[in-house]
């Protein structure tokens, strides 16, 4: 069946009255968009004979992304959330504005409230035994490479399993997820466990829609950040580890060249021990440049639903020799 009817004045009414072009209330900008994504499907349908069978078949499937919570994880493996990466790095190139670490995508797996530390800190709990233990640091400047006293550095990764606290309910609450401000030369440190890669859920609706595909969805082992201080651009970045089998293969589209970091593994006694660690460890170094700015708004991390994001329960602090 070729059936062609997208073009026709009774559809295009029909877009109209469904998009509440002909009422008063609403949100005009809702009814624009609206008008425009159902037109764009609509015409899809048009284009490609789609059967009832294959729309329902999505509908179902919608459906579970939807029960599953996994709408904000098929996100970033479609390529919306790089997309508005190169929307916001455009933004910028336009505005003239330039330097700092490059941005890279959220994820859905950040939790607001993690224990705040001064300087330096230790983000898992220590039940990872067969984990390798990380020494992570790195220093806060700004673009003309002066340091940022007290920039605010917050850090979550996965633990060795591949699986984030809070959303893994077998780890303890904020397990490898801290804030760390930095000290006054700009640095923070912590001690952590190399994390894992991992993959979404086999047979989950994500994963049904990247088989469709004929892709995976893996991600290589990565560590995700934000960076903030007063005068400065909220950073919002992560890094893959160098070496991972995914590190330029991420299902997620995260990696930029930039931000591909090399763990050493450090194996002298003497090293460990200045570190208050035994040998072996792998250290991880990531230094990040803030770029200035006066407007308030790019001094923040934009708005969007997050775990606990709302909640008024002030952040655990930790004891400042933590």
């Amino acid at each position: 069946m070729t059936v062609k009817i997208f073009d026709t004045p009774d559809v295009q009414n029909f877009l109209k009255a469904v998009a509440g072009f002909d009422e008063q209330g609403g949100s005009h900008r809702a009814k624009q968009i609206l008008h425009r994504l159902l037109s764009d499907v609509y015409r899809l349908m048009d284009d490609f004979d789609v059967s009832p069978e294959e729309f329902w078949s999505a509908v179902s499937l919608l459906n579970e992304l939807g029960k599953e919570s996994q709408f904000g994880l098929l996100a970033p493996g479609l390529g919306f959330d790089h997309y508005l990466d190169k929307r916001m790095d455009a933004a910028d190139e336009q505005a003239g504005l330039s330097g700092g670490t490059p941005r890279t995508i959220e994820g859905p797996l950040y939790v607001a409230g993690a224990p705040v530390a001064e300087g330096e800190t230790r983000m898992d709990d220590g039940s990872d035994t067969g984990a390798e233990v990380m020494w992570l640091t790195g220093q806060v400047r700004d673009t003309q490479g002066k340091p940022i006293p007290g920039a605010q550095v917050e850090i979550w990764h996965a633990d060795s399993k591949g699986n984030y606290s809070f959303f893994d309910p077998s780890q303890s609450d904020y397990n490898l997820r801290r804030t760390i401000l930095a000290d006054a030369e700009g640095h923070y440190r912590a001690r952590s466990i190399i994390p894992s890669g991992y993959g979404v859920p086999a047979g989950s609706p994500t994963d049904q829609v990247l088989k469709l595909l004929g892709r995976h969805g893996q991600r290589p082992a990565h560590i995700h950040f934000f960076v903030s201080a007063p005068g400065h651009r909220h950073l919002t970045t992560q890094i893959n580890l160098a070496g991972d089998e995914y590190t330029y293969d991420d299902f997620a589209f995260a990696t930029r060249e930039e931000l591909v970091v090399e763990a050493t593994r450090i194996e002298d006694a003497g090293e460990a021990a200045k570190r208050g660690l035994e040998a072996p460890f792998t250290e991880v170094v990531f230094d990040v440049e803030l770029a200035s700015t006066a407007d308030p708004e790019l001094q923040s991390r934009h708005k969007r639903p997050r775990a606990l994001e709302d909640e008024t329960a002030p952040a655990k602090r930790e004891p400042a020799e933590a």
